[in-house]
């Protein structure tokens, strides 16, 4: 699905949080994912993240995993065993994009992987094809 493919308001009345310490890819995600009709909250480390997470309660999280105070790992980690958060969908969001890492980030709790640095013209269709794998939310990206 090309951008100009995804219809404008696909994400309308959705919470996202993401969570990451890089300023430009923080910004660029915020920015498409309210041109697209999120509603977005930002952290930039896991503590504000889960902090967050447990606060407004998103439809699903993106989190950067190399982070100061509490990094990616951990904070999937804590998402995961607390049962009120368990089933919110988290996506890694890295750098880290070596042989192995999609792996490591899927047996560590994330739903999927997205890699660094992000662009305008493919975040949001790697982004709603990765959504678009998550049952409950394949329908509702149908409308």
């Amino acid at each position: 699905m090309a951008p100009s493919d995804i219809p404008e308001h696909i994400l309308e009345g959705w919470t996202v949080l993401i969570v990451d310490d890089e300023h430009d890819s923080l910004e660029l995600a915020r920015y498409l994912l309210e041109f697209y009709g999120a509603k977005v909250f930002t952290a930039v480390d896991g503590t504000e993240g889960l902090q967050k997470t447990l606060t407004i309660m998103p439809r699903f999280i993106i989190s950067d995993i190399s982070m100061p105070v509490m990094d990616g790992w951990e904070f999937v980690q804590k998402v995961k065993t607390n049962p009120k958060l368990a089933s919110i969908p988290v996506i890694a969001l890295t750098a880290h994009a070596m042989t192995g890492d999609r792996e490591r980030a899927l047996g560590m709790g994330f739903h999927n992987y997205l890699t660094k640095p992000l662009t305008a013209e493919t975040f949001m269709s790697d982004l709603i094809r990765l959504l678009a794998e998550i049952p409950e939310f394949a329908e509702a990206l149908q409308r």
